[in-house]
């Protein structure tokens, strides 16, 4: 579950570095939310979501390219600092990866793969800040309910530009160039085969 560590003074990033590494710290609006690591159904969907996107966009491999996309990157927006599941920039806005550990450019897409723990803060605070921010894109995956519901910015608001689920080949915006795998998603490991 994220929990927000009580503090008299607003969090800095000294207090995201003292962090152990089995855990996710982000400071939002001066608290510091400290959330467990993915559980295995979780990063399932966040890695082969990854997958089936960086190939086409991310290295235009049988896609238009044109995205960095990365897992779990360290965003610098304005006094808060998130870490969204994937994150993708169009390479127009951003032609290289900074020098540094983190990323003061706002990206175009977030992804936030929901789970118990953090569903509450993705879909609220985080969603507000990607708002806020300009985030033209975000996706909130659900492996539990196995659907992709993705907000597009218009204007100041989010609007739902549509929601995917289920099994089978999918285009999903703003990477509907390419369908991907959307059942790869929730596939869970399979047994391995007995010895003869």
């Amino acid at each position: 579950m994220a929990t927000t560590q009580p503090q008299a003074r607003a969090a800095t990033y000294e207090d995201l570095c003292r962090l152990p590494e089995n855990v996710i710290g982000e400071i939002i609006d001066g608290e510091l939310v400290v959330s467990p690591r993915p559980a295995p159904r979780h990063a399932i969907a966040t890695s082969y979501l990854g997958g089936e996107l960086t190939g086409p966009f991310g290295r235009g491999r049988g896609g238009p390219g044109g995205w960095l996309i990365l897992f779990e990157p360290e965003l610098h927006l304005a006094r808060h600092v998130l870490v969204p599941d994937l994150a993708g920039w169009l390479r127009e806005r951003m032609p290289a990866a900074p020098e540094t550990a983190w990323f003061d450019v706002r990206p175009d897409w977030v992804c936030e793969v929901l789970s118990p723990s953090t569903a509450i803060l993705d879909r609220t605070r985080k969603q507000d800040i990607y708002r806020e921010h300009e985030v033209l894109w975000q996706w909130f995956v659900d492996p539990m309910s196995r659907t992709i519901e993705v907000l597009k910015l218009a204007g100041k608001d989010l609007v739902v530009a549509g929601t995917f689920g289920g099994d089978g080949q999918m285009r999903i915006p703003p990477f509907d160039a390419v369908a991907i795998d959307v059942g790869a998603l929730w596939d869970s490991p399979v047994p391995s085969a007995k010895a003869p």
